[in-house]
């Protein structure tokens, strides 16, 4: 099953409630899938989908915290949206430690859950954005000669470039060249975007 980037899927075992808001979000514009419990979503569930989550803590079965748990545990980037009927501190807490957009309390407020559903597809677009650029960094660095990668990492260490060309047993000059070729490969302009590239790559786990 295909999906829009502006799907919306409710998790809610209560079936008034799940098709008024089915409704409501149809007449907004929103692609809109509904499943009765956190279950059948799991089986349905495919990595490619995107958009956000709107789920109701209290169900038969596996509840919302607790899907919202596995979905965080598993790395699915879809943003959540919690909705409940009865409101406590304590669960909003547990939604907002596992990275809820927000927590509505029932009767939902048309207005508030708009507003939340907003936040959650920017959310998606920012983090969509962040993974491919990570995909064209990755593609890039291997684009890299192995001596390449050797200049980048002692670069990025901090070395001058005689002690560059001392480690490598090259000249200073040969140092030069690599640096601007992997420079070019990588297509920043500076050691300092050479270093922040790394960094981040490192932060990710792809270096």
């Amino acid at each position: 099953m295909g999906t829009s980037l502006n799907t919306v899927f409710i998790v809610e075992d209560d079936q008034s409630v799940r098709d008024a808001l089915g409704l409501l979000l149809g007449l907004q514009g929103f692609s809109v899938v509904l499943f009765a419990d956190a279950e059948g979503f799991l089986a349905a569930r495919r990595s490619d989908w995107s958009g956000c989550l709107l789920i109701d803590i209290r169900m038969p079965g596996m509840d919302g915290l607790t899907l919202q748990k596995r979905l965080l545990e598993s790395g699915c980037s879809l943003p959540v949206i919690v909705m409940t009927g009865h409101g406590d501190v304590e669960s909003a807490r547990q939604a907002f430690r596992t990275q809820a957009v927000d927590f509505l309390e029932k009767p939902i407020d048309h207005d508030k859950l708009l507003r939340a559903i907003d936040e959650a597809f920017s959310r998606q677009s920012a983090s969509q954005e962040h993974r491919d650029r990570q995909t064209e960094t990755t593609r890039l660095l291997a684009t890299l000669t192995p001596r390449e990668r050797e200049v980048m990492d002692k670069v990025v260490a901090g070395r001058h470039n005689r002690d560059i060309a001392r480690a490598l047993d090259i000249s200073p000059r040969t140092v030069e060249v690599h640096k601007a070729r992997l420079l070019a490969k990588l297509r920043v302009n500076s050691i300092a975007d050479l270093v922040r590239l790394s960094l981040q790559n490192r932060d990710s786990g792809q270096v």
